[in-house]
């Protein structure tokens, strides 16, 4: 009984796990890039994103008062202050602090430690006092401790990497060439995939099943196969260092699919109302622009929705034929795998610059999901 139509499966707790996982593999990374994006360095260097909305614990470098400042008495010298007055830090709380940079934590706030002719004492707030048989260094004397940071989110990790004029690695210049080569990239394809997907839809003419079986196997054929024939290609008629050779590359790496969702979409229409239009005196141009492109609108958004995804994050492609050594031309991938090598370091304006790269994407799929399981499953049904 388990098998008769309408009868709900055992198995649907199965597919409600399964679709919970995939949902959470998916969002958890994301949320975590945003989040990361808005943090400073050492908040991303010393705590996870999710602890973000909550207290750190950092272990940070002070440094005493210089010699200048210290006070003899018997052949004693003393030091006292805070490390926190006049170092453009906020007061923060320490929790446990050290000599060593590898002991940070060895003594607990407000405990007294006498070594080799030295004394140490520092509290939470911050004030120390500091004694020794010997004169200070002028630059003070150094030591380490545990501060509780309060959470801190900040715009400036997108200023600093879109708007900064003396940030050299800003990607305000990648986004838009990003763009540049994306958005005619996605048009050229669809445009001539519709008119040649029309033509093996609907136009008799000898070889049209050669041409579909063609069209299925360019599917398969590796990109990475045709890259170098094609850079020669484009080099010997000069298009080879610039946009038009990345768009056409996009082109013709993005027909076949097209011209396979496309055909596939335009063969389910009904046949009645390309019959009735062309017994009332209509041309195939005519039926083609006036009755099969508006009913192929969510084939040709969902073909619309790969190919942009599929450009925007492109790197293999534009670093082949988009060369420029200038960097002009460089598009976001590529300037994060420069901001890899020049500023790994910087993991704040890592996350913000891969969270930019993605905020496109997201906002693209999630205005135009609607039609992308309506034109991939084109011509499944009647």
């Amino acid at each position: 009984m388990d098998n008769i139509a309408g009868t709900k499966s055992s198995l649907t707790w199965a597919v409600h796990i399964t679709v919970v996982l995939l949902v959470a593999l998916w969002v958890f990374p994301t949320v975590g890039l945003l989040v990361s994006s808005f943090r400073t360095g050492d908040q991303i260097s010393t705590s996870g994103w999710w602890r973000a909305a909550f207290p750190t614990e950092q272990t940070m470098q002070f440094r005493t008062a210089g010699a200048d400042e210290a006070i003899e008495e018997d052949g004693v010298w003393t030091l006292t202050g805070n490390v926190f007055d006049g170092s453009g830090t906020d007061p923060l709380t320490i929790s446990a602090w050290g000599t060593s940079s590898r002991t940070p934590n060895a003594y607990e706030a407000g405990e007294m430690v006498e070594d080799d002719g030295e004394s140490w004492t520092v509290l939470e707030n911050g004030d120390y006092t500091y004694t020794s048989t010997e004169e200070p260094s002028r630059r003070g004397e150094r030591f380490f401790g545990s501060a509780l940071v309060a959470p801190e989110f900040t715009f400036g990790n997108y200023q600093r990497m879109l708007f900064d004029p003396s940030n050299v690695q800003g990607m305000s210049q990648a986004f838009f060439n990003t763009l540049t080569v994306s958005i005619p990239a996605t048009i050229i394809p669809i445009v001539v995939a519709a008119f040649a997907a029309y033509a093996l839809a609907w136009m008799e003419f000898p070889g049209r099943a050669l041409l579909i079986a063609a069209v299925v196997g360019f599917l398969v054929v590796p990109l990475q196969l045709a890259l170098i024939p094609l850079l020669r290609l484009h080099n010997a008629i000069g298009i080879g260092k610039g946009y038009m050779g990345v768009w056409l590359a996009h082109t013709a790496f993005g027909l076949p699919l097209a011209i396979y969702i496309l055909r596939n979409y335009m063969v389910g229409l009904p046949r009645d109302i390309i019959e009735n239009a062309r017994v009332d005196g209509a041309t195939d141009f005519q039926i083609f622009m006036r009755i099969i492109l508006p009913l192929s609108f969510p084939a040709l958004a969902a073909f619309a929705i790969f190919q942009f995804l599929w450009t925007w994050n492109d790197l293999l492609v534009a670093l082949v034929f988009l060369i420029d050594s200038s960097g002009k031309t460089t598009v976001m991938t590529r300037q994060i795998i420069e901001l890899l090598g020049t500023r790994g370091g910087d993991w704040e304006i890592l996350a913000t610059a891969a969270f930019v790269s993605m905020a496109v994407p997201l906002a693209v799929f999630f205005l135009m999901q609607k039609y992308l399981v309506r034109g991939l499953l084109a011509g499944s049904v009647k």
